[in-house]
């Protein structure tokens, strides 16, 4: 079975385009591909009830990002100013890279 490819990566900046977090931006933490899920920051806050253990001295509630579909997420352009769809292309020297569907800009730098 081959493995699924996305258009989003660690360290983008996307847009929420979908579901209860509409309209909020962030960086991308991390990318559960098997999941087809992403992380981002300071979105989709959940609360985890824990108790004390070795690693947390006193135990608690803690607050922390839970992940969001892919699909609910769009990379923003720094041309266009806003979320964009993603485009694959081979440059002349044979890199691949990504591009915005919308301005033809290079995201990858």
């Amino acid at each position: 079975m081959q493995a699924k490819k996305f258009k989003i990566k660690k360290d983008d900046q996307v847009m929420v385009v979908a579901g209860r977090e509409k309209g909020k931006t962030g960086k991308v933490t991390g990318v559960l591909v098997s999941k087809g899920r992403v992380t981002v920051e300071k979105t989709n806050m959940v609360k985890r009830h824990t108790k004390p253990s070795a690693k947390l001295k006193h135990g608690g509630i803690l607050e922390k990002e839970a992940p969001i579909a892919i699909s609910n997420v769009m990379i923003i352009c720094e041309k266009c100013k806003g979320p964009v769809r993603v485009g694959r292309k081979v440059l002349d020297d044979g890199s691949k890279v990504r591009f915005c569907r919308k301005c033809g800009e290079v995201i990858d730098k």
